[in-house]
């Protein structure tokens, strides 16, 4: 059997080693050290600042708790499963540290609202440096963007060719997702910035606390109202879990396109050898190793969030111990993230080169400039749908003739229509196509132009 606990007098015996080694979570929760002594410490305030501990005593718990930080930011205070968690590994240091001052500590206080504490004080820690990160990338597709206003790029609807772009304003697509993602986050993160240090095991406290002085110190912005819900709320890392879930979903479409750019049936980019690995039995490969990984732990953090939702659905108030496995899923989630925006940052900054002949190529090589061809007509009063109907007929008898719609004489335009001039051949040039949609989020280059102003601007004036 193992040691018994400090705080199980109530029982008679100790628990199974196999089940003290089922219920620990310092294997994990060890991650929240620093956060758990952060709030320690914020909380030993309170205690000397509402007279419920004496400002000696106050001094000596701050005090050992920054020892506590140092030995273990040193590597000489590791922990292990006979800690059964960060918060009584933390606690029984501190008691060795300090004697019996140590054991006041934990006054008016549960492992509820401290993990609850330290798993918001963490989260909202990571988020910040997730939204730099995003930024980060969106700054990395700017500049990507600036170097390619010009330079065309097949769109697609149903993974069919429909419409020339500049690879400008694709890339600016990203861009825009990457900012929902940010503002989902800063929106989030409002949420994970609330205290509910004080909220007892579910009932409150006795003590005559300042929970408004605690948070405050620790940079909350506000506290639980309710502490029951203050012990028992995971909406937050449910509500992050949800945004990290679509962050990779932009990832992920974004490498997705990757994957088939590099392609010997595309062959839009080509893949720098920094960020492609090779076969160990074919030779001539050069695989998209990275885009493929993003692709593939987009799943993963998927599988956390409905994880976190099935965790969650048939709780009943207060704390359970089911509680316990949110942090595996959030920290999987963090680092998973975190990761793939690195990766994929360094990929578009520096892993793979765009191939402009061949885009060029491949824009002049279809019929993506059929709709140009209505609208030239219905500029000139054919009314859309007949000018429609009558470019399907033109793009099929193309097709049987092996001609592309600029192989047409201006003879075969005026036969399908007396309203065709010379100048429908300058109407249907990719470049042309690209630059006449000038509409407002648009792909024309003035408004790829305006897009990419607006999206230096967002990033400069909201870091």
């Amino acid at each position: 059997m193992t040691e018994k606990k400090t705080w199980s007098d109530r029982f008679e015996s100790a628990l199974h080693p196999a089940i003290a080694r089922f219920n620990a979570s310092i294997g994990f929760d060890i991650e929240l050290i620093e956060y758990d002594i952060a709030g320690s410490i914020a909380h030993t305030q309170m205690l000397a600042h509402t007279g419920i501990i004496s400002a000696s005593e106050g001094e000596q718990l701050v005090e050992g708790l920054q020892q506590v930080l140092q030995e273990y930011q040193r590597g000489e205070f590791q922990p292990t499963v006979d800690a059964e968690d960060v918060h009584f590994a933390v606690e029984r240091r501190l008691t060795e540290i300090t004697g019996d001052v140590g054991k006041k500590l934990h006054t008016a206080r549960s492992r509820n609202d401290q993990v609850g504490t330290d798993t918001r004080l963490y989260l909202r820690d990571q988020i910040g440096k997730i939204k730099t990160q995003l930024r980060e990338f969106q700054q990395v597709l700017i500049e990507l963007a600036e170097q390619n206003i010009e330079t065309l790029i097949p769109g697609y609807t149903h993974l069919q060719r429909a419409q020339p772009l500049s690879l400008a304003h694709h890339l600016l697509a990203y861009v825009e997702m990457a900012q929902r993602d940010w503002e989902r986050l800063t929106d989030v993160a409002k949420r994970v910035n609330i205290s509910p240090l004080g909220s007892g095991a579910l009932a409150g406290t006795t003590f005559p606390i300042d929970r408004h002085y605690s948070a405050k110190l620790l940079g909350f912005e506000r506290v639980y109202n309710n502490s029951l819900d203050g012990v028992s709320d995971r909406d937050f890392a449910i509500e992050f879990a949800c945004s990290a879930s679509l962050i990779m979903v932009h990832l992920s479409r974004l490498a997705e396109e990757v994957i088939l750019w590099s392609s010997e049936e595309f062959r839009f980019v080509t893949l720098k050898d920094s960020c492609a690995t090779g076969s160990s039995i074919m030779p001539q490969k050069k695989n998209p190793d990275v885009p493929e990984l993003v692709r593939g732990k987009t799943g993963r953090v998927f599988g956390h969030l409905q994880g976190l939702l099935v965790l969650m659905k048939g709780l009943p108030l207060a704390y359970n111990k089911d509680l316990q496995d949110d942090k595996e899923a959030l920290f999987d989630s963090v680092k998973t993230v975190q990761a793939c925006l690195e990766a994929m940052t360094v990929l578009m900054a520096e892993g793979l080169e765009f191939r402009p002949a061949r885009l060029q190529e491949a824009v002049e090589s279809d019929f993506s400039n059929a709709t140009d061809v209505a609208d030239y007509l219905a500029a000139k009063g054919v009314p859309f749908r007949e000018a429609y109907n009558l470019v399907g007929k033109v793009v099929k008898t193309s097709l049987a003739a092996g001609k592309l719609l600029k192989d047409l004489s201006l003879e075969e335009w005026k036969a399908l229509h007396e309203a065709f001039e010379e100048d429908i051949y300058e109407a249907i040039a990719p470049r042309q196509v690209v630059a006449a949609r000038n509409s407002y989020g648009g792909t024309g280059f003035e408004q790829v132009k305006q897009a990419l102003d607006m999206a230096r601007s967002r990033l400069n004036s909201d870091p």
